[in-house]
């Protein structure tokens, strides 16, 4: 792919595109596998000093499946916005973001089947950000490695929003909105749970309660940490475990088999349109099912 600069500083090459989020690899790739830098139709080395006004363009070569060991699957893609560099998806329950020993079958495995049905030129799936097997919803793929770098950059400075809907039980009151603030870890005992812990690492929940029946919640979350399994078990530590969520203590009495979560809304800056991306997504059919239960209900005790 091909990337074009107006420099603004004189500096080296190197120098002015570590600014720009092209990283000491990423030039190695270039050097050595094909790519090439020119300034103003010559080509130079990294090394090389730049002026002000100088045309700089870079040529980073395609991407392979750099392990080989991605099998492409053939599989439809809820594709909610597409362009050069990013990709973002509506995934459904049940399938995990990644494979493993116990998933073979995977939305990774399902993007490199698209980026081939599709002929790109860059095959390496770009996972910028996962979500759990059971949990629905947004995720976003950067489409070559430099897209993900600069995705990258922008989740150290924790400046991509990622928004959740879930739904909520427990006894006792509920704030309307707070901060749960608690250190996740992994227990003594379990390589799958997590549990808050004074060892963990930090990790802060933001919410809101959008809607109520009695004990149950339909709660707007935001993360600003991104722990594993963070959601379902700050909202277990604060006794209202999501509802689905037996590995947490939640509720399996109202109709859904999975935890109800749902990621519902990403925002980010584009780097390459200089624009902020806003996409959301509608909830599940299990999701409005519980609802749509939930609301009846309480129109008929409203009725009595």
């Amino acid at each position: 792919m091909r990337f074009e600069f107006i420099v603004d500083q004189h500096v080296k090459i190197k120098t002015f595109l570590k600014k720009h989020d092209i990283s000491k690899g990423l030039l190695a790739k270039i050097k050595y596998e094909g790519g090439a830098i020119v300034v103003n139709g010559q080509p130079q080395n990294a090394t090389y000093l730049l002026d002000i006004g100088d045309h700089l363009r870079i040529e980073i070569p395609s991407e392979e499946d750099l392990t080989g060991k991605l099998e492409p699957i053939a599989h439809p893609l809820d594709i909610v916005y597409e362009d050069d560099h990013f990709m973002l998806i509506n995934k459904p329950a049940g399938f995990a973001s990644i494979p493993s020993v116990l998933h073979s079958s995977t939305i990774a495995n399902f993007v490199k089947g698209y980026y081939i049905e599709q002929g790109y030129e860059n095959k390496q799936v770009h996972i910028v950000t996962r979500l759990d097997r059971d949990t629905s919803g947004l995720m976003l793929f950067a489409k070559h490695g430099y897209a993900h770098a600069r995705l990258d950059k922008q989740l150290q400075q924790k400046l991509i929003q990622k928004r959740y809907f879930a739904l909520v039980h427990g006894a006792g009151q509920l704030a309307q909105s707070g901060d749960i603030i608690a250190p996740i870890g992994r227990p003594e005992d379990s390589i799958i749970t997590r549990c808050v812990t004074p060892t963990g690492k930090y990790a802060h929940t933001s919410y809101k309660i959008v809607q109520s029946w009695g004990d149950v919640h339909l709660v707007d979350i935001r993360l600003h940490t991104g722990r594993t399994h963070q959601i379902r078990v700050h909202f277990a530590h604060i006794g209202f475990p999501l509802l689905g969520d037996d590995l947490y203590g939640g509720s399996m009495e109202h109709g859904i088999e999975r935890q109800a979560l749902h990621c519902h809304r990403i925002v980010f800056f584009n780097p390459f349109t200089e624009k902020e991306l806003i996409s959301e997504s509608d909830l599940t059919n299990d999701f409005k099912s519980v609802i749509m239960n939930l609301q009846n209900k309480n129109r008929k005790k409203k009725g009595n």
